[in-house]
């Protein structure tokens, strides 16, 4: 089950749990007179929604992108997801700029964008979101809201988007990565 960010419901759970961890902590500090119930629960609430907005934040966004080794870049065949990593049922969110590649799997010219998707990760990671929609696989509420977007039925599909969202590229084929390198450099001034 996924909740209201994609996050696996299991990490959104452990999540509370730990945030109350930290609460017991807070709750065993010596107890000054001016301390009242309202307060702690004020500090409770707090710093759960700190550790709840740094979890969902972190799940947006494909980390530790690979590239399948199987993948034969002269043929259509089905090789396999073509780009691996965590956190791949994510999708967008404002804030930081975003390339986001959809593709098929049994198509040459989708295996060489991940190619270079995955060499724009390397330079780009940790200051552009990566989101990888396969469109041979389910794909979560915010992939799905991605693709009805910008997908016309062609892959692969490179969409450009700054931190607000707006699209700067939207076209389907292969792109270069240099064209890629100067759309990404210019938002991220």
């Amino acid at each position: 089950m996924y909740g209201i960010t994609g996050v696996p419901y299991v990490l959104l759970r452990i999540t509370i749990l730990l945030a109350g961890g930290l609460m017991q902590g807070v709750a065993l500090r010596p107890s000054n007179s001016s301390d009242s119930p309202r307060e702690h629960v004020m500090i409770r609430f707090f710093i759960t929604v700190l550790a709840l907005t740094a979890l969902a934040a972190s799940a947006f966004a494909g980390e530790n992108l690979r590239l399948n080794p199987k993948l034969d870049y002269t043929s259509d065949s089905q090789d396999g997801p073509l780009i691996t990593g965590d956190s791949m049922d994510a999708g967008f969110i404002t804030g930081k700029p975003a390339y986001v590649i959809i593709y098929g799997e049994g198509c040459s010219n989708s295996k060489r964008q991940a190619r270079r998707t995955v060499g724009l990760y390397q330079i780009y990671k940790g200051r552009v979101q990566f989101v990888v929609i396969d469109i041979d696989h389910r794909l979560s509420r915010e992939q799905k809201e991605l693709k009805k977007k910008y997908f016309r039925g062609y892959i692969p599909h490179v969409v450009i988007l700054d931190a607000s969202g707006s699209a700067l590229y939207n076209r389907s084929g292969e792109v270069d990565g240099a064209v890629i390198s100067r759309l990404l450099e210019n938002t991220l001034r």
